[in-house]
């Protein structure tokens, strides 16, 4: 009986390193970030939080506090002022404006605007 206790804990503590890990943000290149936010339709305003060339993906941390994450599509338009840019103008702390559509469970990034 006291094998079989021993090996139960065993195996429970030898998954924790595992879940902690599941739980924790990933910041590094090419890693998610684990808690994102699902917002309604529309427009706003907030910081690039982390650029993902790769994915073409970006987080955004919102006015409100809010981190959302936007795959960017080839419909998406990236704009600098009036001018349309490539997504390699994006970068890390940049001010910006997205305009978002709320399809289901996901966001479609209709606009990214860099705002000087």
């Amino acid at each position: 009986m006291k094998t079989i206790t021993y090996l139960a804990a065993l195996a429970l503590v030898s998954t924790l390193p595992l879940n902690a890990a599941d739980k924790t943000p990933k910041t590094s290149e090419g890693a998610e970030i684990a808690k994102t936010d699902l917002v309604e339709s529309g427009t706003y305003k907030g910081t690039a939080h982390k650029v993902d060339p790769g994915e073409k993906e970006i987080y955004v941390k919102t006015a409100d506090g809010k981190m959302i994450e936007l795959y960017l599509k080839p419909h998406t338009q990236i704009m600098k002022g009036e001018k349309k840019v490539a997504f390699d103008a994006l970068s890390e702390g940049q001010k910006l404006e997205v305009k978002v559509e709320k399809k289901g469970q996901k966001l479609d990034p209709l606009t990214v605007k860099i705002v000087e």
